[in-house]
């Protein structure tokens, strides 16, 4: 990475944002990522985005999924953030989950949660911004949400 690269992740980290994760079925098995770039777009039509990079070995399997959840890690889930975020491995693995008729993935015990299909996928630099269209939605208000600052998980004090 360059040193302009270096100092982008560095103050990029400044700004404090949620943990999502973005999950559907696979050939019957779930598949996700996480992100820290998810962002509420439009009340109406109800839409979300988040920024995938074009280095995901994920993301082209995920979005031909028919539906596709985003789940908002609660505080207590840093072990689901840090799976979840992993290159290798069951990211799955040890994450309490569900999923709807229609293949979207839900991370049990989450903030919060959407049910979305792709709106649409608009190329950005290293990154791809994909927009959800938002179908069910819903929020658990005794679940704070996990943080990611600095470039680690933290709590809201």
């Amino acid at each position: 990475m360059t040193t302009l690269g270096l100092e982008l992740r560095r103050v990029y980290g400044a700004y404090p944002t949620g943990v999502a994760v973005v999950a559907g079925l696979v050939g019957g098995r779930p598949a996700g990522i996480a992100a820290s770039s998810f962002v509420p777009v439009s009340l109406d039509p109800p839409l979300v985005s988040v920024c995938v990079a074009h280095t995901s070995t994920t993301w082209p399997l995920l979005r031909e999924s028919p539906r596709i959840g985003i789940s908002v890690l609660g505080a207590h889930q840093e072990h689901v953030g840090r799976r979840l975020g992993a290159r290798t491995g069951d990211r799955f693995a040890g994450v309490a989950w569900r999923s709807t008729a229609d293949g979207c993935v839900l991370v049990e015990g989450a903030s919060a949660w959407y049910d979305c299909t792709i709106e649409q996928q608009v190329r950005s630099g290293d990154h791809d911004i994909v927009v959800f269209r938002v179908h069910d939605l819903d929020a658990a208000a005794d679940v704070p949400p996990l943080v990611f600052h600095a470039s680690a998980f933290r709590r809201l004090g």
